[in-house]
């Protein structure tokens, strides 16, 4: 292995303190670097701090929250924490967003990150641009919020961590305009007291529109569900009284025709349709570029190859978030640091060409080149073998294949709990 040859007061900035900006922290400062975050935001937690604000918020920024009231994880907290940093929160494996919360903030704690006298993170701080200088360097211009102070700070690397989950995906449907009742994006949902006495179209058949149809159906007078999903594989969290409809053809004054014809009348509707890749700060000279959610050109989907001093931290997902940021934060040090060369430049891009065409073969399109699902394990394990970093306990893969193994089948995920025995094994139960 390459002697590690740090650059004494190497100097980097990560760009938000969620869950990848965290991690990416902690490991760079163990790494020995000169460390500092900025967080648009109050506190640390990202997309699982819940608040009531939408639209914008005091600083006339757009909220980056897309987090609801009484949400419960999807994943159970025992494949949610970091390596050798569990998750102990909550009283069963599927825990509340609070306690997710409570989880962030207790790694921070942990690690120091937001002690007062040792404020790595700078919250209330705004990144507005980030542009190349020099061949390796970065020109970073930040804001303070609160007292309205803009500053252009260099620096040697750049963890991007602002998440994925904040600019909201709309789809694009005849009569959006003329529409007269209420249309809103998950992103802007926190409580289903919304609903009382509406008659409600849900547009979308992931995990928020579970939640969002669970809630609806408590407080609505009529609500119907809409996706083109062959098979929801999570049609557990409905109940009878919900109607399932095809795709939506177009609106109407008062209501939405159906591709199959069907019509019926609405008051609201509420699109769970995902989100997309947002870097707003991100100059052209950064040497990548991202369009319909394809982040390019990366090296193992996180390394800039035409610039390798800056890192995208927790772009995949359908994955287990920690873990896999945790481990990409890890892989990008190596090479940052030095104490690793980088593969040539032609063979990072066959390597990406390769995830592309991976993603193809399935059926997959270019917007989901960074979705993992079930390539997780064998990414995680390239991460580790290139890098000479520790790899994942076999044990969460175990899990994670468990639960979408219960959720194919149609079956409510969030009834079991599980146990991991060691490093290979784990137990599952049926809640009482």
């Amino acid at each position: 292995m390459k002697e590690c040859m740090i650059l004494r007061g190497m100097k980097v900035v990560v760009i938000g303190a969620g869950c990848a900006g965290l991690c990416a922290a902690k490991n760079s400062i163990e790494a020995g670097l000169d460390v500092v975050v900025y967080e648009q935001t109050d506190q640390v937690g990202g997309t699982w701090v819940c608040r009531e604000e939408v639209g914008k918020d005091k600083f006339g920024l757009d909220v980056h929250s897309s987090m609801y009231r009484g949400a419960v994880t999807n994943l159970p907290r025992e494949i949610m924490g970091y390596p050798g940093f569990p998750m102990t929160e909550g009283n069963m494996s599927f825990i509340v967003s609070e306690d997710v919360l409570k989880f962030y903030n207790r790694y921070a704690d942990f690690f120091n990150l937001n002690f007062v006298h040792r404020a790595f993170i700078k919250f209330h701080h705004s990144v507005l641009r980030v542009s190349a200088k020099g061949k390796s360097q970065w020109q970073v211009v930040v804001k303070d919020l609160n007292n309205n102070r803009t500053a252009t700070i260099i620096f040697d690397a750049v963890f991007i961590c602002n998440g994925h989950n904040f600019s909201p995906l709309f789809p694009q449907y005849p009569g959006q305009k003329v529409f007269r009742g209420i249309q809103l994006h998950s992103h802007d949902y926190r409580h289903g007291d919304i609903f009382r006495g509406q008659r409600v179209l849900v547009v979308g058949a992931g995990a928020s529109a579970v939640d969002v149809v669970t809630d609806a159906s408590k407080m609505a007078d009529f609500i119907v569900q809409s996706h083109h999903w062959k098979k929801n594989q999570n049609i557990f969290a409905t109940v009878s009284l919900v109607q399932k409809y095809p795709e939506v053809s177009h609106l109407t004054e008062n209501g939405v025709v159906f591709k199959d014809g069907t019509e019926d009348t609405f008051t609201m509707i509420v699109y769970c349709t995902g989100y997309r890749y947002s870097f707003p700060f991100l100059t052209p000279d950064c040497g990548v570029t991202y369009d319909q959610n394809y982040v390019t050109p990366l090296y193992q989907h996180c390394i800039n190859i035409n610039r390798p001093t800056m890192a995208f931290i927790g772009l995949c997902h359908f994955v287990m978030v920690a873990q896999v940021a945790d481990m990409q934060a890890r892989f990008a040090l190596k090479f940052i640091t030095g104490a690793k060369d980088l593969p040539s430049r032609e063979k990072m891009l066959a390597s990406e060409e390769y995830e592309i065409i991976r993603r193809r073969q399935v059926g997959l399109a270019l917007r989901k080149t960074h979705l993992m699902g079930s390539f997780q394990e064998d990414y995680l394990h390239n991460l580790a073998t290139i890098a000479d970093i520790k790899p994942a306990d076999p044990v969460i893969f175990g899990i994670y294949s468990k639960v979408v193994e219960i959720i194919k089948l149609n079956v409510d995920h969030r009834k079991f709990n599980y146990r991991i025995i060691d490093e290979y094994s784990f137990e599952k139960s049926l809640l009482s």
